[in-house]
């Protein structure tokens, strides 16, 4: 390949370290590349093969004097990764924590299911939205953006810069309100839907007190709230199809944190 460095240069093996830490991050939260199905071997090959890819780019922007491996870049390297793959990774958290309030509002938090993307039992809406969430974002070339992005880094955040961790920390932090907010947004209407007919089942049963109203809330509000998240599904998985516009908010607030006062 022309215009590649060459591997046995001085410099270049510290840098393609400083590189590897940088994609380990990223392949250490990012949806699908760290998914536990996803066999050892391979998450190490795609390592070392996406460092090599991005070597010539960030030998491109670093420092003339070459770079120095310290605890200080160890920790900055991997903290840039670590936040695209966290902004990727939002859509899934909040997809499953919305799939966690409607399981437990609509009455089947005693259904569970293998979750074998991460181990463990997953409630059954959680596990749903979750694999929803996943396809909506393989099919937008969701893994592909966020190493387009990765790429990115090296010219705004070039190799082992100084960074401002306790601002980038501080921001990484933030964009983990989002997984609330829109778990929030999603559940909304069959949170609502539920709450109606809990309001409906207690005027009923102040009506009709002879009633066993315990044996017709239990089966009405499982119906309700399935009818309704049916219905609203079609709202929720374009809301999920957004996702790009999200992570590229997230991920510009994160590394704008990153850049030193006097790169910004």
């Amino acid at each position: 390949m022309t215009g590649f460095p060459d591997l046995f240069a001085p410099g270049t093996a510290s840098a393609l370290i400083l590189v590897a830490l940088r994609v380990g991050g990223l392949l250490l939260v990012a949806p699908m590349w760290s998914a536990r199905t996803v066999p050892m071997r391979v998450r190490t090959a795609a390592l070392v093969l996406f460092a090599v890819l991005l070597l010539p780019t960030a030998l491109a922007s670093a420092p003339a004097g070459g770079v120095v491996i310290s605890p200080a870049t160890f920790l900055g390297e991997t903290l840039i990764g670590f936040a695209i793959g966290f902004a990727g990774a939002i859509v899934l958290a909040g997809a499953e924590a919305a799939g966690e309030l409607l399981t437990t509002s609509v009455g089947l938090s005693g259904a569970s299911i293998l979750n074998p993307t991460e181990g463990g039992q997953t409630l059954v809406l959680a596990q749903f939205l979750r694999l929803v969430a996943l396809t909506l974002l393989l099919s937008a070339g969701g893994h592909l953006i966020m190493l387009e992005a990765l790429a990115d880094t090296f010219r705004v955040l070039p190799l082992g810069g100084e960074l401002a961790m306790g601002d980038g920390m501080r921001a990484l932090a933030g964009t983990a309100i989002t997984i609330f907010t829109s778990a929030v947004q999603f559940a909304s209407p069959v949170l609502g839907a539920v709450m109606l007919t809990n309001v409906a089942l207690g005027v009923l049963s102040r009506a009709a007190p002879q009633l066993n109203i315990f044996s017709v809330a239990f089966p009405l509000q499982i119906g309700i709230g399935l009818v309704v998240f049916a219905l609203t599904m079609g709202v929720i998985a374009s809301a999920f199809a957004s996702w790009p516009t999200h992570f590229a908010t997230a991920v510009d607030g994160t590394l704008g944190a990153l850049a030193p006062a006097g790169g910004r």
